[in-house]
Formats: structure tokens, sequence, C-alpha cells
């Protein structure tokens, strides 16, 4: 995409539907009367009145104790500097989308039309009371400093500026990691620091406080090393400074143990890399230009501990790992502050939880066999779903040790449970499949490229680095709709129909001919066939041309799937072809099976369909807990539709004791797990949180997936192929951009896995 271009979707993206990223949703009822004269007058009066006597119940009936304000007066942001508060709003508002993803907090952005640090105060300190907590954001030194410290003194809520000490309490963490790798102690090192600013201090202070030594440290500006006698340091800067000559970069290096990058980039050369000492810890957290490359960094030294501020490399040293969940722990003890002690906290449990099994989600999605703890993995990734039962517990424990915390936590087991039921409106499952796409893309065909928006589809798909798009359809069409959408990627576009494919479309015709022959179809049928762009896609991937087909964006299902099945020949041991649709729900992923093949499936069929979708959700790391739904609940009815669901679950539990799976039973047992303990506490589903539901029958699967997808705005992914040998994924008629965007990923993430067990076999 050129630059006009990714311009123009940049601001596209953040003005439709609606302008912005955040909005307000009412969490109480509010269809009748009677609801809204609770909401408002006269009910609103009696915990109005009830705060007025107990400010403390302000926590209890408002929705201050889940609320953040990310406040800037734009006088930092981001790496355009001083641009206003208004010009800043959107990245405020970005951030309260990351607290809302990543640790269900609530947020309003607030920008200040001030550069006197006074008044910046006083309006902080004057809408305080709104909020459970302040996260100061793109303030420029020295007064972001100064700004911090007030606020901390003079209000009763938690108060941190992200940009001094995200960055600070992320790199801690893995700094305690690398120095245990790298055999060293943090009083002995010898530590080189390019960059003075806020983020530079707020680090090099926490480094401090795990034991690096004042004297070891060298600290540099854009005008070189800082020394006592510079006039223009801050009193911040100064602690850092040294008597003395002058000593350049490449000199102080030499030897040293720990280089911490904060600055801008290529500012660290490889010969300068080779004069440090042994297992040196190189920490280039420029962005997006880190100050040495990473890939340079470890060609040149295969003893190098690095990490970065990217996430296309190991270690990314990223703030997400840390402000969600340490203002999460923060308000749920109803803190009064983020003390040092609470950073220090977050610090140790980042560091401890690198050392922890990873879970095969996160393994999965980063396309690792398993990840562990190295040179390559020092602190957790992004990802992890354990950071906020990890470290928001670690920050409120603190808080509570360390005397600032007005609501203890006595029940820590239920606590983390809240934890985990917090975020399961977060559909981080989009971002796992696209990351783990991402780490081995492959050749997908476009069946459909001639249409706007499967054009675009396959565009994000290029320019995301999720595969590599073939492009099958009207080439004249195509060429004017890339350059229409700005897409000026040198791709192979093909028109199955046109001369100039002849000698493939024959050779194809000539193999599906001879494949078919003996089933109805003549030489003629075949090279008929051929013309079609569906056949053709299929035989690409059938002839090893491309890993992957999506398709069906503008013709039925039926339609499409039906050259699929009859080219594609069935995975190895699959007795039947099923699909499945990922449905992002509030309580987290469903699979819901076979909403688009297998009209009236038998005993049989259900069995094999359980198992298959068994085997696609732990192919994304999740652990499957089936429910095998009916109208019916564990022998109510002997109806027919009923008893084949039993008698499959009979099976199931007999021939295939690792799964956990149970039935018949009724949607509503099956999600709900109070009534399921109190009805029904035999099942093996009791006391579980189900995740995949198997339907009777195709008009129930479908009917329900669609249901939820457009009365929930649900989010879907699929239908997924299971059972095919090649990876084909088929596209709902009509489906969005982002859903074809999805299906293609998982089109990539199903050729790796088959490429993978092909491998396996051959080895």
């Amino acid at each position: 995409m050129n630059k006009e271009s990714k311009r123009r979707e940049a601001l596209l993206y953040h003005a439709e539907p609606t302008p912005g990223k955040i909005q307000v949703v009412p969490t109480k009822k509010y269809a009748t009367q009677r609801d809204l004269s609770l909401a408002y007058s006269p009910g609103v009066a009696e915990p109005c009145l009830e705060i007025a006597a107990n400010k403390e119940d302000v926590y209890k009936y408002t929705a201050k104790g889940n609320l953040v304000a990310v406040i800037s007066n734009g006088t930092a942001v981001l790496g355009l500097g001083n641009i206003g508060p208004e010009a800043g709003k959107p990245v405020m508002e970005g951030k309260g989308l990351l607290f809302k993803i990543f640790s269900d907090i609530d947020v309003f952005d607030i920008e200040i039309d001030t550069e006197n640090v006074e008044e910046f105060i006083q309006t902080v300190k004057n809408i305080a009371p709104t909020f459970g907590g302040i996260n100061l954001e793109d303030i420029k030194a020295p007064e972001s400093f100064e700004i911090e410290r007030r606020l901390i003194e003079e209000l009763d809520i938690p108060v941190m500026h992200d940009d001094q000490h995200g960055t600070a309490i992320i790199s801690s963490a893995a700094l305690i990691n690398a120095l245990e790798l790298a055999g060293k102690k943090a009083e002995d090192v010898k530590m080189v620091v390019s960059g003075a600013g806020s983020a530079a201090i707020a680090c090099t202070d926490l480094y401090v406080s795990l034991g690096v030594k004042v004297e070891n440290i060298l600290m540099y500006n854009s005008k070189g090393l800082l020394t006592k006698d510079n006039p223009s340091l801050s009193n911040l800067q100064l602690k850092y400074a040294i008597d003395g000559a002058k000593i350049p970069l490449d000199e102080a290096v030499k030897g040293a143990d720990v280089f911490i990058g904060l600055s801008s980039g290529d500012i660290l050369s490889p010969e300068m890399l080779l004069t440090m000492a042994n297992n040196p810890i190189v920490f280039a957290m420029a962005n997006p230009n880190p100050e040495i490359d990473y890939n340079l960094a470890v060609e040149t030294r295969k003893d190098v501990i690095m990490a970065t501020g990217r996430s296309d490399f190991p270690n990314q040293v990223n703030n997400v790992l840390g402000f969600p969940y340490i203002f999460r722990g923060a308000l749920d003890v109803r803190a009064t502050k983020i003390n040092e002690e609470m950073k220090m906290a977050a610090v140790k449990a980042l560091a401890i939880l690198a050392k922890e099994p990873v879970p095969e989600q996160v393994n999965v999605a980063y396309g690792a066999t398993k990840l562990g703890f190295g040179q390559e993995y020092i602190i957790p990734k992004p990802f992890d779903p354990r950071l906020i039962t990890v470290v928001a517990p670690a920050v409120a424990k603190a808080a509570m040790e360390s005397g600032v915390a007005k609501n203890p936590i006595t029940d820590w087991a239920a606590y983390e449970d809240h934890l985990r039921e917090r975020m399961g409106n977060d559909n981080k499952m989009v971002r796992l499949i696209t990351n783990r796409a991402k780490l081995d893309p492959k050749k997908i065909v476009f069946a459909e490229a001639d249409q706007l928006n499967v054009l675009k589809a396959a565009q994000i798909v290029y320019e995301d680095g999720i595969g590599f798009p073939i492009l099958l359809g009207n080439k004249e069409v195509i060429l004017e709709l890339k350059q229409e959408l700005g897409f000026d990627a040198d791709l192979e576009i093909i028109d199955p129909k046109t001369d100039e494919e002849a000698e493939r479309r024959n050779r194809f015709a000539k193999s599906f001919w001879e494949a078919r022959g003996r089933r109805g179809v003549s030489k003629l049928d075949a090279e008929k066939f051929m013309r079609e762009r569906n056949y053709f896609a299929a035989m690409m991937v059938n002839e090893g041309e491309a890993d992957a087909v999506v398709t069906g964006h503008s013709r039925s299902y039926p339609t499409v799937v039906k050259p699929m099945m009859q080219l594609i020949p069935k995975a190895q041991n699959a007795s039947l072809i099923a699909t499945a649709n990922m449905m992002l729900t509030s309580r987290g992923p469903m699979f819901l099976s076979d909403t688009a093949i297998n009209i009236n499936p038998s005993a049989q069929d259900l069995i094999n369909i359980a198992i298959m979708t068994a085997k696609t959700a732990r192919m994304f790391g999740i652990e499957p807990v089936i429910a095998m739904v009916s109208f019916s609940n564990f022998g109510s009815s002997t109806s027919e539709s009923a008893s084949k669901v039993r008698e499959a679950v009979a099976y199931l539990h007999k021939n295939h004791p690792e799964l956990i799976v149970d039935g018949e039973i009724q949607a509503d047992f099956a999600l709900n797990p109070e009534m399921l303990q109190e009805k029904f506490p035999f099942s093996k589903l009791a006391g579980k949180k189900v995740n995949t539901l198997v339907f009777p029958n195709l008009e129930s699967a479908n009917i329900t997936y669609k249901l939820l997808k457009e009365l929930y705005k649900v989010n879907s992914i699929g239908p997924i192929m299971m059972g095919m040998g090649k990876p084909v994924h088929i596209f709902q008629l009509g489906a969005s951009v982002e859903e074809m965007v999805n299906m293609a990923a998982i089109a990539v993430i199903d050729a790796q896995e088959k490429e993978s067990k092909k491998n396996k076999i051959t080895q």
C-alpha cells in the first residue's frame, strides 16, 4: 500500500462507521419507565444520599471504581511532538481501547488545553472525584515529572505517567532475567544508557532499585555524555551526570555489560557491540528503528541477550504488559496511589512469569513448539492470558502490604476467577490467529479477486504479512480495482479463461479427468470445469502451485463447496467433511459444529464431528469442553434426534475418555454452570466452562451461529472446513472484509498444520 492509501485507510478507520474508538454503554436495564425512574429521578436520589453520608459508597453505587482517566495536554504525542490537545485525542482514545481490551477497565480520555503546570494540576484535581485512577499520557519532560509528583501527593487515587514507568517496569523485568541468563549481578554491571528523557530517567531509577550502582552508569543525551558542568541538565538528569571529561559513546560501551537504548535508531554499531563484555545485554528500545537491528545484533554476537520495542522480534518491551494490569490491581483494592512497592511487584511478577511453563495457546499464537525461558524469551508475550491473573494480584498484594489499599482482598482464588471472567469479552483470538499466520505465511488463492471486498481482504492479508495472495479473476478488473485501492504490490493475477492459461488449464483438466474418470467425469467435462475459477483454484492447491484456497464471497455455499469436495480428497483417516464456526463471544471463543455441510448427521457422524471439532479447538491452543446439545436433557426424550446424540455421547465416553464431553443437553443448561450443577451434578460438564457445542443437525447449528452474529454482533470465524486433505476454506455468501481476512489467516494456519504433519510423517 502506498503512503497516500495508508493515510486514507487510517483516516477512514477513525472516522467510520462512528467517529472515534470508544463509546459509553449502559450497564443497567432501561427499557421501561420503571427502569428509567430508578436510573434517574426519583430513584437516583437514594444512592446520592448514601454517598453524601459516606463518600466511600461512591465505589458501591457508581462506576468510579472501574473508571480511569487518560489525561494529556498533547505536548509529547508519540513521535509527533507538541501537537496540542485536540490532535492528541486519537492517541488517548487508543490508550483507552488498550485499557478495555487487556484489563476490562473503562476510560474517559481528557485533553487539557494548557501547558502551565499549575493549571494542569488544578484541572486534574478538580475532576478527580469522577475517576478511580489517573493515567497521565504524552506530557513533555520535565513538566511531566512535576505533574506526576504533585498529583500523587495531593490525590487519594492511583496516578501514573505510563510513558515513564511503563517502559521502566517491563524493561526491569527483562533485565532481571537477562542478568540471570548472563550470570551477572546487578550491583556489578557496567551500564550505558543512550537517552536522558523521562522514560530513560524512570527506567534507570528502577534499575538502581534493582541494585545497579549509580557510579556504574553512563547516561547520554543527543549532545553526548551527561556531565555535572552542563547547565542545561535538569535535577533528575544531574543525578546520573559525572564529573570529568566527556567520553564518546563508542568508548563508553567498551567492556560494558548492559546497553539501554531509549534514543534513536542505528547508533550502536556492530563494531561497538563487539567491544562489550561477555554475554552483553542490549535493550534497543527506540521504535520503529532500534539502536541496533535485532538480526544484525544476533549475527554479530551469538551471546547477546537482546530486547527491542518491536513486535516482530523476540523480547518485545511493550507497555501493554504493564499498565492495564497495574491499574487493574490498584483499582481492585482501591489503592490511594501506585507506589514503588507496587511497581516493583509488577516487575517481579513479570520476571517470574517468563520462567513458568507457557500455555499452549501462547505457543500456538507464536508458532513455537515450546516457548521457554532463554535468550529469546526473557519477558512474557503480550498475548499471554495469564498476565491479568499474575500481575494484577501481585500489584494488589503490594498495595495491601504497603498500606495504601482501602479495600483489601481476602479470597485470592475467587479474585483470580473474577479476573478471568472479566477477560471473557476480550477477542484476543483474532490477534492470536493473525500473529500465528504471520510466523510462516503461505500462498493463498483468492478465487474471486475481481470482487472489490475480496481484493481488499487480499490487500490486508498481503500488507499485514499473513500470506501471499494469488488473485484469480478478470485481470483487467483486478488491475483497475487495485489502482482504486492503492494496492500496488506485484502479485500473480490469473484468469483461468484466457488463452495464456491454456497450458495450465489443460494440465489441470488432465489430472482431474484421471482422478475422476471412473466417476462420470469425461475429459471434455474436465476441460470445461477448469475454465471455472473454483475448480481451477482447487487444482492449484492439488498440484502444489498454492498452499490454500479461500472462496465463496459471491456465490452460495453449496455451489462453491461442490467443486472443492469433488477435487480435494479427504484428510487421512477422515470419514466425512464438516465445518465449525469459531464465535468470539463475551464468554470467550466458542466452537459451533456442524454449521454448513451435514444436514442430518447420524450418531456416528456426530462422533466424528465432535472429535474433529476438538482437534480444531486444540489447533488454536484451546482445550475443548464439549456439549452435545439437543432439545432434550439426559434421556428426557426418546425421539430419534435426541437418541442419536445420546448414542454418540455414550460412544465417546467409552472410547475417548480423554475428551470432556457430555449430553444430550439443552443449550441453556450447557452454558449456565449454576443450573447445570444444581440439576445435573453427575454430568462431566459440571464445574467446567463449555466452549464447544455440537448440534444434532445443520439447521439448528446454522441458525444459531447466524442469530448470534446478527442479533448480538458476535464476530464469527468460519465455517472452518474440517476433514479436508488440503487447506480449503469457504466464506459465507457476502462475508465482510474482516471475516475474509480472518478466514485467510485460518487457511494459512491450516496449511502450516498440514505441512508440519506431513514433515513428521516423512522424517
